[in-house]
């Protein structure tokens, strides 16, 4: 209910404007990146920068803001071998979003990645292992004061089970959003439709798909079906995703023009992913604005 009644109380008739990329545009700024902790080593060493660009994205009109957390899990944190304590590592990245909570009326999304490379096809790590390092950061971030949990580009079955069964037992609001192929099948191999079956019996807020490109989108939506509330981010960049800077290939208007001609119904959020900016945020929320009523 936690997104309904956010729409409720601001009087909100469309889907939530999720913000933009966060970590390929802050390396577009900053030009480097750590290697076990990516974007977000700039949490510490340039706050301020990460701090601004939530603040334009908020400015855009975001009403959903993301933590620039997408590596500040357990084993990254253990690999960088940070002198920090775990707790503080995540409460530190958390609080540069959530200094904006008495100024804008947002949101705010504690971002969980897959616990290696997000477009790594074969897990090498242990159970074991996948469990500790979500079930960490989740709490870390929970209790750091996010709203929900944005569990993005999840393409494992393993992960997605361990993240929708702790979130559900412990009633920790979530989103599972799946990165998928043009296969409609996600790297571990099952089904597109089975896994947002699989994950709708914990009860999400949504199943979300983020970073696919707009044609694989497209191929997707030809199926005519979608999860019972659902949210979507695509990426703006390069077809190779895994380039460390994308260029961003879709402009913001024609990006808004995509969701002109789909079904909005159950429609929980919609953003941008990699490659995007604080004008993609803008031309949604413009189409919102202007067109649903």
């Amino acid at each position: 209910m936690l997104l309904h009644d956010f729409r409720k109380r601001f009087k909100i008739n469309h889907p939530l404007v999720l913000d933009g990329a966060i970590g390929t545009e802050l390396l577009l700024n900053r030009g480097s990146y750590n290697q076990y902790l990516w974007a977000s080593e700039l949490n510490f060493t340039f706050p301020e920068t990460v701090k601004s660009l939530h603040r334009k994205y908020l400015q855009s009109g975001a009403q959903i803001l993301s933590t620039n957390t997408f590596r500040t899990n357990f084993l990254s944190y253990k690999n960088s071998r940070l002198d920090i304590p775990y707790s503080s590592f995540v409460n530190n990245s958390v609080t540069l979003a959530k200094y904006f909570k008495d100024e804008f009326n947002f949101l705010l999304a504690g971002c969980n990645a897959p616990a290696e490379d997000c477009y790594q096809k074969e897990r090498t790590l242990s159970k074991e292992l996948l469990h500790e390092n979500h079930l960490r950061h989740i709490e870390a971030l929970y209790n750091s004061g996010v709203d929900f949990i944005l569990n993005e580009t999840q393409s494992h079955l393993d992960e997605i089970e361990i993240i929708s069964k702790y979130c559900s037992t412990n009633k920790i609001p979530f989103v599972i959003s799946l990165y998928f192929t043009e296969e409609l099948k996600i790297f571990s191999g099952e089904s597109l439709f089975e896994v947002i079956n699989i994950v709708e019996s914990f009860h999400p807020l949504a199943v979300s798909f983020n970073c696919i490109t707009p044609s694989v989108f497209r191929k997707f939506m030809l199926t005519n079906i979608l999860p019972k509330k659902w949210g979507l981010y695509l990426n703006c960049g390069s077809e190779y995703m895994k380039s460390e800077k994308l260029r961003c290939e879709v402009n913001p208007i024609d990006y808004a023009k995509i969701f002109q001609s789909i079904p909005l119904s159950n429609c929980e959020f919609i953003g941008s992913c990699c490659g995007s900016n604080h004008l993609h945020t803008k031309a949604i929320r413009e189409y919102f604005d202007e067109n649903i009523n």
